[in-house]
C-alpha cells in the first residue's frame, strides 16, 4: 500500500509542472524551498537529541578529516538542483510520457558511473543498458525529426537523469556520520539555495503567480515532496530495495496516464514501444545491479568473518585437553 501511494504521489511531479504557468526554475525552487523548511521542522522534532549533541559539541557536524566529504555533499546537492531544474523544465517542453521515461534512465547512468570508477558490471547489466539505449533512440525518433522544444525537452530529461545519478554517486561518498534524515534535510536546503541563485542569475520571477500555479505548488509540496518521499522511506524500511526501485519505474506510465486524463496529453503511438523498452532495460539494470552488490556484500562479510581473530580464552577442540581426551575416548569406543 505504501508503494502504491509513493508511486502515485511521485508521478504527479511532471503533470503538475506542465499544468503550472510559472517558469520551471521557479517551481523547482519553491518545491525544494518549501520542502526543505517542512522537512527541516520534522527532522528537528524527530532528531532533537542529535541536534542537542551537535550544539553541545559532543558531535561535531564537520570534523577536520570530514571537510572533503562535506564538499562532496555540497556537490551532490548541486547535482540534485540540476536534476530538478532540468527535469521540471523538460516536462514543460516535451510530453510528460517522454520526460518521465527518459528521467527513468537514471539507473543506467548510475551503472556507467560505476564503470568509470573501476567496477565491473554483470553481463545482464550490459544487456539492460543496450535495451534501454535502443528504447530511448526509438522513442526520441519523432522529437529528433521534428526538433525544436520537444527535442530540447528530451535532452533536458537526460540531463536530469545524469544529474540524479551524480547525486546518488556523490552522496554515497559524502555521508559523514550524520543520520539519513538530517543529511537529506541539509542536502535539500543546499539544493534550494542553488536553485535560488540560478533564479536570481537568470531573472526568473519568483512571486505573483496565478491561482493555478499556486495550487500546483501546493500539490508539488504535498504529493511528491512529503507524501511521496514519506511513503517511499516507509516502504524501504519494510521491503526490498530492488522491489522498491523497480516499482518506482512505474512513475512513467502512471504520470503519462495522469497527463492523458487530466490534460489531454495523448502519447504518440510510435513512441510507445521505445518507452516500454526504456522501462524494461532500466528494470534489468536495477535488478542485476542490486543482485551483484548483494553478492559483493555477502562475500565481503564472509571474508571478514574468516579473517576475524578468535576471542581470547577460546580454544579449538583439538587444542583443548579435555576435548582431545573425549575425542580419543570416542575413537576407542
Amino acid at each position: 500500500m505504501a508503494m502504491v501511494i509513493a508511486v502515485c504521489a511521485v508521478s504527479a511531479t511532471a503533470p503538475l509542472t506542465a499544468f503550472a504557468s510559472a517558469p520551471a526554475l521557479a517551481l523547482a525552487f519553491w518545491r525544494n524551498g518549501l520542502g526543505s523548511a517542512t522537512n527541516g521542522a520534522i527532522v528537528t522534532a524527530l532528531r532533537r537529541g542529535e541536534f542537542r549533541r551537535i550544539h553541545r559539541g559532543e558531535r561535531r557536524m564537520v570534523r577536520g578529516e570530514q571537510y572533503r566529504s562535506m564538499s562532496l555533499g555540497v556537490l551532490a546537492s548541486l547535482c540534485l538542483a540540476v536534476h530538478f531544474a532540468a527535469f521540471m523544465s523538460s516536462a514543460k517542453l516535451t510530453s510528460v510520457a517522454m520526460s518521465t521515461a527518459l528521467v527513468a534512465t537514471q539507473p543506467i547512468w548510475q551503472a556507467l558511473i560505476a564503470v568509470a570508477q573501476g567496477q565491473r558490471l554483470a553481463h545482464r547489466v550490459w544487456v539492460g543498458l543496450t535495451v534501454a539505449v535502443i528504447g530511448a533512440a526509438a522513442a526520441s525518433g519523432l522529437d529528433i525529426r521534428s526538433g525544436g522544444n520537444a527535442l530540447l525537452g528530451d535532452l533536458l530529461a537526460l540531463v536530469g537523469a545524469v544529474a540524479q545519478a551524480g547525486y546518488t554517486a556523490l552522496s554515497e561518498r559524502a555521508r559523514t556520520g550524520l543520520s539519513t534524515p538530517l543529511y537529506s534535510a541539509l542536502s535539500s536546503f543546499v539544493c534550494a539555495i542553488g536553485l535560488l541563485v540560478a533564479c536570481l542569475a537568470t531573472g526568473t520571477p519568483l512571486m505573483r503567480f496565478d491561482r493555478n500555479t499556486e495550487l500546483a505548488l501546493l500539490g508539488l509540496l504535498i504529493l511528491p515532496q512529503l507524501l511521496g518521499l514519506g511513503s517511499l522511506n516507509f516502504a524501504l524500511g519494510r521491503g526490498s530495495a530492488t522491489t522498491t526501485s523497480v516499482l518506482l519505474l512505474l512513475e512513467s506510465p502512471v504520470a503519462a496516464a495522469i497527463a492523458w486524463l487530466w490534460m489531454g496529453q495523448t502519447p504518440e503511438p510510435s513512441t510507445l514501444p521505445g518507452l516500454l523498452l526504456i522501462i524494461v532495460g532500466a528494470t534489468v539494470v536495477v535488478s542485476s545491479s542490486t543482485t551483484q552488490s548483494e553478492r559483493f556484500i555477502g562475500r565481503h562479510r564472509a571474508e571478514r568473518s574468516r579473517s576475524r581473530p578468535r576471542r581470547t580464552g577460546t580454544t579449538e577442540p583439538s587444542e583443548n585437553p579435555v576435548g582431545r581426551h573425549r575425542a580419543e575416548r570416542s575413537r576407542v569406543v
